[in-house]
């Protein structure tokens, strides 16, 4: 007797169909083919003892079982399930009327309950995808799925719950999730506002531009000026996700395991802050089975690098290319994987090893070689790549005491959002571009060509600066970005001053002062 039952597997961020096929046989041997790992192979012990204290019977007959297609390696627990199902079907106590309808994953306890697994979502996608009328998971996953709209989903406690439904004798209870209305009432719900910042205007001023166009940012200041407590209020200002990138978004973190139980969508942009003993991997994802990493969960969200010169040179360096692809691919010997990494870099870091240079009334005890040398760890080219280089100096008693409030993230975000709908609305027609971050050459010459006043400005600018031709496309980007600010079509000479004013942290130049 021949049974097929159907699984998934997930590569990058989304997934395979796996058909699992159980053939039984006259004999009393067991075979597992397909190209299972290690946990795959062990799951026959949990069938085994999943099914004998559920009081049903393994079958005695000679039973191979093929994970097709063959050549794609199967990994992880998450296959008990639809092996044990397959397995009591061909054994005469499961019907199988129903079987190629419902696509099944979960990981076996000994005792028959069900755990969760990675990857919920994707799975669901290429569900509904491939026109399954329905899904069966354990039922900590079973609101993760249920976002995706037209598949039945079926969360499950144990073994003997699927058994009964297969064979007509209990009726599953789908679980139904309200997307869009769960999705927006949690948009807007944030710990910290800018209203708590004293002082430090021309900082938040900044930071507003860098949220309005994705702008990478470096705060450079001494200890204990506001640096980690600007950068950690930089989400509630940013504007809201959108469905499509909310929908990305979960399922980098479904894939990575990162979604809590009864997770449904991620309704806030990430805010991912490593620590800076991070490990290459870890930050750019990979592995023996490879797995996102912190630039892949940061996507459609904030990337935040405290005490940046801390970090390994060579983790710095990793960063280079997925800012300017806004992906990174995973290669491994059997296998490469590509994963989304679309982010804002947010980091921040002291001017010198004792922190107090340039600071205005504590002496910096370092000398020139040593400010020049702790500057020399992030390299130029990734410098030439964050857009903004602000300098943040401490806030003075008469601010720092004043009771009244400063403004709130929500008055910012509105003209952040502002600014966001008119690059949308701008680059509607261009795939793959959504904010002025993301302009090509083409782009810029269309919509950030400076007239004479303008050009003059910019190159004495790069002159005086010794800027590379990847600032320069740094500063119209920006400058584009302060126009949106002010409702301005074109860009004005005062424009591209305040974004020269955001450069002059440049490492020959700053460093000289």
């Amino acid at each position: 007797m021949l049974v097929k039952v159907y699984g998934a597997t997930v590569q990058g961020i989304d997934a395979t169909l796996i058909t699992i096929e159980v053939n039984s046989s006259k004999g009393c041997m067991f075979y597992l083919v397909g190209l299972p790992d290690s946990a795959v192979k062990e799951s026959h012990q949990r069938i085994i003892s999943a099914l004998q204290v559920n009081g049903y019977r393994m079958p005695t007959s000679n039973i191979v079982i093929n994970m097709a297609p063959a050549d794609i390696r199967k990994e992880g627990s998450a296959y008990d399930l639809p092996l044990a199902i397959g397995m009591l079907a061909v054994g005469g106590a499961l019907q199988t009327d129903k079987l190629d309808r419902y696509l099944l994953m979960g990981e076996l306890s000994l005792d028959g309950s069900l755990k969760p697994i990675k990857g919920a979502l994707p799975i669901a996608i290429k569900a509904r995808e491939l026109g399954f009328e329905g899904m069966i998971i354990p039922r900590q996953n079973a609101r993760e799925a249920a976002v995706v709209n037209n598949l039945i989903v079926y969360g499950v406690d144990n073994l003997c719950e699927v058994v009964a439904f297969f064979n007509g004798e209990q009726e599953l209870t789908p679980t139904i999730v309200n997307t869009r209305e769960e999705f927006y009432a949690r948009q807007s719900s944030f710990d910290l506002d800018f209203a708590e910042v004293k002082g430090q205007e021309n900082v938040k001023r900044a930071l507003e531009v860098a949220a309005a166009g994705s702008h990478n940012i470096l705060l450079i200041g001494s200890p204990g000026s506001g640096k980690s407590m600007l950068a950690k209020r930089l989400p509630s200002i940013l504007p809201p996700l959108s469905l499509s990138e909310s929908l990305e978004t979960t399922k980098i973190h479904s894939v990575a395991g990162k979604l809590g139980a009864d997770s449904g969508l991620i309704s806030v942009r990430p805010f991912r802050a490593p620590h800076h003993t991070i490990s290459s991997v870890a930050m750019t994802g990979g592995g023996s089975f490879p797995q996102p990493g912190e630039i892949s969960l940061a996507h459609n969200g904030i990337l935040y690098l405290d005490e940046l010169p801390e970090y390994p040179r060579n983790i710095l360096e990793m960063l280079r290319q997925p800012l300017e692809d806004r992906q990174i691919t995973v290669t491994r010997a059997r296998c490469s994987v590509e994963y989304p990494a679309s982010f804002m870099l947010v980091a921040s870091m002291n001017p010198c090893p004792c922190g107090y240079y340039n600071h205005p009334t504590k002496a910096c005890v370092c000398s020139p070689g040593q400010v020049q040398k702790y500057l020399n760890r992030i390299s130029g080219p990734l410098l030439d790549r964050i857009d903004l280089h602000i300098e943040v100096t401490p806030v003075d008693f008469e601010k720092m005491s004043d009771q009244r409030p400063g403004e709130s993230s929500a008055t910012i975000r509105a003209r952040v959002i502002r600014a966001r709908q008119r690059q949308e609305a701008r680059y509607a027609d261009v795939p793959g571009v959504h904010c002025n971050a993301q302009m090509t050459p083409r782009l810029l010459s269309l919509y950030a060509r400076p007239d004479d006043k303008g050009l003059a400005l910019l190159k004495n600018a790069m002159n005086r600066l010794n800027l590379s031709a990847r600032a320069y496309d740094r500063i119209l980007k920006v400058a584009r970005t302060i126009a949106d600010l002010d409702d301005s079509d074109l860009i004005q000479p005062q424009h591209l001053a305040e974004a020269i004013g955001y450069r002059n942290l440049d490492r020959e130049n700053w460093a000289e002062r």
